[in-house]
């Protein structure tokens, strides 16, 4: 059962006289819409800083004044019990956000986290139906992919050099802060760096570049000329100072940053360290870290102690980060410094992992045995999408955010992320040829530099499809839930695929067989070029010589390239009039034998052209005897305001075409499906050998 929510955004900008505006919009669950509570003006508020730092060691006083300062405005205080009051109408909790504008970010030294009620004077933040979190908008614009649960791991990163006391800083004791580490992050896999020499910011940038999903970090830190720098180590386990600007930056060019970074102050810290970590927090957030968790002061042990792990725990239960700060800061309420930890957030859902599965786990559950039948006797046709192979090539998305910056994109900062899009302006500002002979280029740079420690020296220089084949090796021998490896292995005749690469044909060949390699001759001039169906008019596809049909060209053919906006709707057109394009064995396994869409944002351009192109052409109503046709979509916090009815919507779409929605990632699912082929029974001898004949 998934969790709803109602949105609250408090938002503080800067004016001239010294004031803020306060402005307040509200939710309600399932929708879109904000709400302004307060009037269509914002209201004023004004903070006197001097008076709050006199009240810095009682937090109950100074959360009472801040409350006081905050809701100054009657209107506000109203507003405010409103949206309160709408969220416990609808039973559900209020998730609000603190939103400190252009020109407001000094406010960040306020302990917001000691707010209490305006009007009762009771703490705000350690209710379990209040969740709060400082909100920053990133300046990163790539969407979030979330992860299973069950893949989440951690780098722990102990920075602890042997010449802290030059600096008149105390020794840290790296084996019990990485114990009080191991402790708050019970049964998640880590990675350490707790010896001397360690803790360097190479070393934990690799780590992260590794796949860690959790950045644990503990280190001394201290302000200086207003910015955070951090005490880490050298190679010789010396002091190496760092900027968190320079820590933040090369977490911005990662391609898959952290999905939480938990900053977390020493036994030792001096009283200037939360300073640092708490000003570190929204340098991170706004790289695009989606949530970070810092200390404000010098927090106790004993408060850590209770904090951090209570916080773990409750994130394993959904997910849901400041749903688990609210229960883990009410777990150490009655310490005087439970305000210290904060959190800087960048999810609108709050949400950093999924369990995946299908929509519904009860049909999911009853269809698995209809699945599982079609694939084992080869009545399946698998249609591949472009984020099958994301773990080899990168994403599309990241490739059109490379070429918008080379190439000096001109349109909205949302749109740079698109690749069809990003295609399209290099197509008008370069030429028609530009982006589709500038892309096996990329490929070749992105292979020989995500697999430069396995690849020989000039790899940038081979033959792409070279590189695919060299690369397709390792990971097949890496992994054998490879999705490539587990589909080469089943008796499918037929391949449809999106993709461009071959990375799918270098699966079936390592697996024994010869695969006949075909692609859509969708303009005039591609229908010169002779196919296997010339060469072998009788050709039939069988498991042994199986047909990969790619529907969007191949990089031998730059010109059959389906590419940009325009190619998109071209192709839906000429595929429309002339449906012979399409060989007919393809067109007769898309109409009569289950389906195994996998690898595709169902939003996404490619899936959408396919859907409409043949999916709801050929043998609709043949199609619907098969009850196992499975749709896979992994979830992106960034794709939709309202992932839940976003999921509602695409489940609806599809239901006239039977398609049972399969939310994860490709690895989920062909996790999933190896389980379920090994736990099958296996078919009758007789029944296998008919199958054989046919």
């Amino acid at each position: 059962m998934e969790s709803r929510f109602a949105d609250l955004e408090i938002g503080l900008s800067r004016r001239d006289d010294g004031s803020y505006a306060v402005d307040l919009r509200y939710s309600p669950p399932d929708s879109a819409a904000d709400i302004r509570l307060a009037g269509s003006e914002p209201a004023l508020a004004t903070f006197d800083l001097s008076a709050l730092r006199a009240l810095a060691p009682d937090s109950a006083a100074y959360g009472q004044a801040l409350g006081a300062a905050l809701f100054a405005s009657p209107a506000l205080r109203q507003a405010f019990a409103q949206a309160r009051a709408s969220a416990a109408s609808l039973d559900v909790a209020l998730r609000l956000r603190l939103l400190l504008g252009p020109g407001a970010g000094e406010l960040h030294a306020l302990r917001w986290e000691t707010l209490r009620d305006p009007e009762a004077g009771q703490p705000l933040l350690t209710d379990e139906r209040l969740l709060f979190s400082r909100y920053l908008a990133a300046g990163d614009w790539r969407p979030l992919r979330l992860r299973p649960q069950g893949e989440l791991r951690a780098l722990v990163a102990v920075a602890a050099p042997s010449d802290l006391a030059r600096f008149g800083l105390a020794p840290i004791d790296a084996a019990a802060e990485l114990a009080r580490a191991r402790a708050a992050l019970g049964s998640t896999p880590l990675t350490t760096l707790a010896d001397p020499g360690q803790a360097s910011l190479g070393a934990i940038i690799d780590g992260l570049r590794d796949g860690a999903d959790i950045l644990y970090l503990v280190c001394h830190g201290a302000m200086a000329r207003g910015a955070p720098t951090l005490w880490l180590e050298g190679d010789a386990g010396a002091t190496a100072h760092t900027s968190g600007a320079e820590l933040a930056q090369r977490i911005r060019e990662l391609e898959q940053r952290p999905r939480l970074v938990l900053l977390a102050s020493c036994e030792s810290a001096g009283d200037g360290a939360g300073d640092a970590l708490s000003a570190l927090g929204p340098l991170l957030a706004e790289a695009g870290v989606p949530a970070v968790i810092a200390m404000q002061g010098k927090v106790t042990m004993e408060t850590l102690a209770a904090f951090t792990p209570a916080f773990f725990r409750e994130l394993a239960r959904d997910g849901q980060i400041d749903r688990a700060m609210a229960v883990a800061r009410g777990a150490v309420r009655a310490r005087p410094d439970s305000w210290m930890p904060t959190l800087f957030m960048r999810l609108r859902a709050g949400r950093i992992w999924y369990v995946p599965g299908f929509a519904d786990e009860k049909q999911g559950f009853e269809r698995w045995p209809a699945i599982v039948r079609s694939v084992s006797r080869g009545q399946a046709t698998p249609v591949i999408g472009a984020t099958l192979s994301e773990r080899t090539l990168g994403s599309p998305s990241a490739l059109a955010m490379r070429w918008a910056e080379r190439y000096r994109f001109p349109l909205a900062p949302h749109e740079r992320d698109e690749l069809q899009e990003v295609a399209q302006y290099l197509m008008v500002n370069q030429a028609p040829s530009f982006p589709r002979e500038e892309i096996a280029d990329e490929i070749r740079d992105a292979l020989a530099r995500r697999f430069a420690a396995d690849l020989a020296e000039g790899a940038e220089q081979a033959d792409v499809y070279d590189l695919l084949a060299a690369v397709g090796e390792i990971q097949r021998e890496r992994d054998p839930h490879d999705p490539y490896k587990v589909l080469a292995a089943q008796p499918f005749p037929i391949y449809v695929t999106t993709g461009y690469h071959s990375l799918l044909s270098e699966a079936l060949r390592a697996a024994g067989k010869e695969p006949m390699v075909e692609f859509c001759r969708w303009t005039p001039d591609l229908e010169k070029i002779s196919s296997i169906y010339d060469e072998e008019p009788r050709y039939l596809p069988t498991p042994a010589r199986p047909l990969v049909f790619h529907l969007f060209g191949i990089l031998a053919e730059p010109d059959s390239l389906v590419l940009a906006e325009d190619d998109y709707f071209d192709f839906l057109m000429r595929v429309a009039r002339v449906p012979d394009l399409i060989p007919l064995a393809v067109r007769e396994a898309l109409a009569d034998t289950a389906l195994l869409l996998l690898g595709y944002r169902i939003d996404g351009w490619d899936f959408r052209v396919l859907y409409r192109s043949l999916l709801q052409q050929e043998g609709r109503s043949r199609r619907s005897k098969y009850a196992n046709i499975a749709g896979q979509v992994a979830p992106d916090e960034d794709d939709f305001l309202l992932p839940e009815r976003a999921r509602r919507y695409f489940e609806r779409y599809f239901d006239a075409s039977d398609i049972s929605i399969f939310w994860g990632s490709v690895e989920d699912f062909t996790r999933e499906l190896l389980a379920q082929l090994a736990a099958a029974p296996a078919a009758p001898p007789a029944e296998r050998a008919a199958v054989r004949r046919r």
